[in-house]
Formats: structure tokens, C-alpha cells, sequence
């Protein structure tokens, strides 16, 4: 294999800006290495990562075991497409569902795809087994949500870069306030074609939003009521992030279908799932849904890696311990200076709420000042700053962090 020639940063973002649709706007930070809880950029500065790549590298950037399944499968067998049989899909089938305490896995890649399976399998299970007449079955999902890019799920975002010039937009959806019980259940009520509840059990894009304690439990209630499914998206929620394997055990709730993705493969390889049981599960009939690459050999001997990786170095208990400390220094600090209104979250999913416009580049100015300080962190909607480091993070590094963040917005507040 040729060496490739060294890129300096700018170099890297000029190739970028040239070659590449223009659908992100990073910060001018051009990485090329990551090990644990740190990155590299083209130049060696090291950098705190505290994105994770939204919540995907949980388990810590290149993480030893998880890279060497990958590899070691990779060289015996990478995909046979499910035309066939593979011996490591079935591993992971079984491995995941005990993990999560269902009776079936549909294996897809990207999160918006796991997203879109479990629209679809709750649709088929409305007409198969709720009795809703055909094409007449709605979901209620929440304003201000996040479930991915496809035509299908920008529908029912209202976020208008998402939305704006994509239409016509796929009917079927309505939307009520997130964390509003009475909202929910006037949906439920006043819609008997109602056939699910798609919801966050955080609201992660549109800023850390916790929902009231009790919500989640009193929701799945509402649905039993109403024989209505619970549909959990955990893509960034789920594997540990929020200081439990799923952000609903905090409240001891079982979805009907729980969606994953993300860290279900530590951020080596593109691995979501769907999971729920058989009564559910079994209107997917050979034919009717499927992916190329879903439930691939690497995406299986990955994903049951990443698995292991979380109960083994106890990362959810990690991040449990270490998110109410991050809390309760930020809180501290807060106080002290007027260019941060709150900080929120569960586990290592926190944010910040700076004192400004949604639309003022104050947020975005501060991370600019982090990563000149050694720490990445990335703006979301305006005024909201997320910080989400890997969960392998220890005591001592997330002070250094804290360090970092609290000097940062001090200087900028000056």
C-alpha cells in the first residue's frame, strides 16, 4: 500500500470543501488519531474528545477489543449478504437480545435506518394485529426530535434546515410537546388509528432536554392504556451513555421496540438493531424489509464486542459516577458567571445553556476557544453547548476537563 503524503490541517479542509458537499460545518480541526478519551489532529495537538462522534465511540476512540474482532473477522469473512446464513449473526442475535431482555433482533447499519425499521414495524403490526384499517395508522412523535435525515423522518421534524425544500413530506404523523403526559394522552384519546409512540428518552440534538422524572414510566402506561406501541430511540441514549445500559432504566421501563445504533458498534463499524419480542417481531416475513449489509459478519463480531466492552469495564457505572460530578462542579461554577444560564443531563450526556440568541455565534466562538484550550466540543441549536466524552474517562481527566471548560468560559466572559 502507497504511503500517503501528509496533509497539513488546512490542506485536509481545503480537499474537503472542494470535493465534498457542503452538509456539515465542522470546526476547523482536521484529526487523524484517537485512543481512549483523546484525538490527534494532522499537526499532533492532542485534544479532550468530548463529542464522541454524537455518543458512537462509548467505549473509547480505537478501543483494543473492539478493533481487534473487527479485524480478526475481517479476514475471514466480511459479508455474504442475507442470502445466506453467517456464523457470527446468530451470536450476536442471541448475545444482544439477553443483553436487552427481548425475544428478536432485526440487524440494520446507520441509526436513521434502525429508525426507519421500527416505523415500519410498527405500521405492519397496526394492520396485522391492532386492526387499524389500511394506511390509516398514526405515530406520535414529539416536537423538536432528532430520529435522523431520510425523507420519511424529517416529515415530522420541525427543524427547518432539515426540512425546508424536501417535500412533499410522508403523512402519518402527529406531533405533540415532549415531556407533556396530557398531550400524549389527548393524542391517544382523540386518534384510535394511533399505533405508536416514537420518543427520545432524552432529547439529545435538540439539547440535553430531560424529560420530568416519571415521564417515561407514566408514557409506556399511557400506551399499554391505549394499546398503543412504545417505541424507544436510544441511538444516542442507549449503551451506557446516560449512566445505565439504556436511558429508560432509570425508570425501569420496557419499550415495545427499542431502537439502537451508535456505540452498539463503539464507533468502528456502522451497526444499528430494532429489538423487540415475538409478537411484535413476527409480522417481518421474508421479503418485507432488509438490508444488504445488516447483520454482516464484522457488524456482528463489532457489535458483540462493543457489548462486552461496556459490562466488563462497567462504563454505564462510570458514567453514572462521573456525569453528577460534572454537574456538580459546572454548578459551582455557574453562579460565578453570567454567560452560562444551566447546566443539565444524565450521565456523561450534559450540556450547557449560554446566556445568548439561539442564533448569536456565541456558542459556537466558545468552542472555537476549547479547542484552542485542548478540548472538543461541538455547538447544537444556537446557544447550547453538548459535552459527551467517551465513557472510559477517568476521575482525573474529567477534572483536567472541568479545568478546561470552567478557564475557557471564564477568559471569554472577561
Amino acid at each position: 500500500m502507497a504511503v500517503l503524503e501528509h496533509l497539513t490541517s488546512q490542506q485536509a479542509i481545503d480537499l474537503e470543501n472542494k470535493y465534498g458537499a457542503h452538509n456539515y460545518h465542522p470546526l476547523p480541526v482536521v484529526l487523524s488519531r484517537g485512543e481512549g478519551v483523546y484525538v490527534w489532529d494532522v499537526e499532533g495537538k492532542r485534544y479532550y474528545d468530548f463529542l464522541s462522534a454524537y455518543s458512537a465511540v462509548n467505549q473509547g476512540h480505537c478501543h483494543p477489543k473492539i478493533v481487534g474482532a473487527m479485524l480478526d473477522q475481517a479476514k475471514t469473512l466480511t459479508l455474504t449478504s442475507r442470502a445466506f446464513y453467517n456464523d457470527m449473526l446468530g451470536r450476536f442475535e442471541e448475545y444482544a437480545t439477553s443483553t436487552f431482555g427481548f425475544d428478536k433482533l432485526l440487524p440494520m447499519n446507520t441509526g436513521a435506518e434502525a429508525v426507519e425499521t421500527a416505523l415500519k414495524i410498527c405500521r405492519r403490526w397496526a394492520y396485522q394485529k391492532k386492526g387499524i384499517p389500511e394506511n390509516q395508522a398514526q405515530i406520535i412523535v414529539c416536537e423538536n426530535n432528532f430520529h435522523g435525515r431520510t425523507t420519511t423522518i424529517i416529515s415530522f421534524s420541525n427543524d427547518p434546515v432539515a426540512r425546508v425544500d424536501y417535500g412533499p413530506y410522508t403523512q402519518g404523523f402527529i406531533k405533540i410537546e415532549y415531556d407533556n403526559l396530557m398531550a400524549l394522552e389527548s393524542a391517544l384519546e382523540s386518534n384510535p388509528h394511533a399505533a405508536g409512540f416514537l420518543v427520545e428518552p432524552i432529547q439529545g440534538e435538540a439539547g440535553v432536554y430531560v424529560p420530568s422524572e416519571g415521564y417515561l414510566k407514566k408514557a409506556k402506561a399511557l400506551c399499554e392504556q391505549y394499546n398503543v406501541l412504545f417505541i424507544a430511540d436510544e441511538v444516542q441514549t442507549g449503551i451506557g451513555r446516560t449512566g445505565k445500559m439504556l436511558a429508560v432504566d432509570h425508570e425501569e421501563v420496557t419499550p415495545d421496540i427499542l431502537i439502537l445504533g451508535k456505540a452498539l458498534s463503539g464507533g468502528a463499524y456502522p451497526v444499528s438493531a430494532v429489538l423487540a419480542n415475538d409478537e411484535i417481531m413476527e409480522v417481518i416475513t421474508p421479503g418485507s424489509h432488509g438490508s444488504t449489509f445488516g447483520g454482516n459478519p464484522i457488524a456482528a463480531a463489532v457489535g458483540m464486542a462493543a457489548l462486552e466492552v461496556i459490562k466488563e469495564e462497567e462504563l454505564a457505572e462510570n458514567a453514572e459516577e462521573l456525569g453528577k460530578v460534572f454537574r456538580d462542579e459546572l454548578n459551582k461554577f455557574i453562579p460565578t458567571c453570567d454567560l452560562v444560564v444551566k447546566v443539565r443531563g444524565k450521565g456523561l450526556l450534559n450540556a450547557i445553556v449560554i446566556n445568548d440568541s439561539e442564533d448569536s455565534s456565541t456558542a459556537w466562538d466558545i468552542c472555537m476557544a476549547l479547542k484552542e484550550n485542548g478540548l472538543l466540543a461541538k455547538p447544537t441549536h444556537g446557544n447550547i453547548i453538548r459535552f459527551a466524552p467517551p465513557l472510559v474517562m477517568n476521575h482525573e481527566q474529567l477534572l483536567d476537563c472541568v479545568s478546561i471548560i470552567i478557564k475557557t468560559l471564564r477568559n471569554f466572559n472577561q
